[in-house]
């Protein structure tokens, strides 16, 4: 495939997730928020890590492009 192809592709997913995002927030509340991700909330500091999230994410995108490549 070539890289042109992949950066319209890309681009036209991202327009469809912002769109989703920025019309639909409810749909995608439950992310970041899932057992494992791991948030610590003191005086003077956050910290929130999306371990959880990032692995469903990273497995999501990696069939994703399994699926395109054959």
């Amino acid at each position: 495939m070539e890289v042109g192809k992949v950066l319209v592709y890309a681009g036209l997913f991202l327009l469809l997730l912002g769109i989703l995002l920025l019309y639909f927030p409810k749909l995608f509340a439950w992310f970041g928020h899932l057992p494992g991700d791991i948030r610590i909330e003191r005086e003077g500091l956050k910290v929130y890590l999306p371990l959880t999230s990032s692995l469903l994410l990273s497995l999501l995108l990696s069939l994703l492009l399994h699926l395109l490549r054959r």
